[in-house]
Formats: C-alpha cells, sequence, structure tokens
C-alpha cells in the first residue's frame, strides 16, 4: 500500500475518530448504531495510522507530500 494521506488528512481521521469514540460511550443509543459507528471509528483510525485511504487510490487523490 502506497501511502497517499498527509499529515492533516492523517489529523482529521483520527479526531474522527475519536469524536465517534466519544459518542459510542457518552451517548445513549441502540447497540446496532453503535456497532456501527465503532467499524467507521476502526476504519478512520486504520487510514490514519496506515496514511492509506482506498477512496483516494481509486481516484488517484495522493495529498501525501512524500512520494
Amino acid at each position: 500500500m502506497k501511502k497517499n494521506i498527509g499529515t492533516l488528512d492523517r489529523v482529521a481521521r483520527s479526531m474522527i475518530g475519536l469524536i465517534l469514540i466519544a459518542v459510542i460511550i457518552f451517548v445513549p443509543q441502540p447497540l446496532w448504531v453503535k456497532i456501527i459507528l465503532g467499524i467507521i471509528a476502526a476504519f478512520s483510525f486504520f487510514q490514519a495510522f496506515m496514511s492509506w485511504c482506498l477512496w483516494y487510490q481509486i481516484i488517484g487523490k495522493n495529498t501525501c507530500p512524500v512520494e
């Protein structure tokens, strides 16, 4: 997997993951909603830590300054 996410995108995706985890913990909601939000949060963290986004790869976008 070639890196295609820059620092700003990585920080944004990490923040999205953290916000979703906070929503899961502190906002009462049905279990199925928590599971869906947990999957989205995990995917956001995966993208942030791997610096790789499938959608960016499909459309050919690259925000990573290092080639």
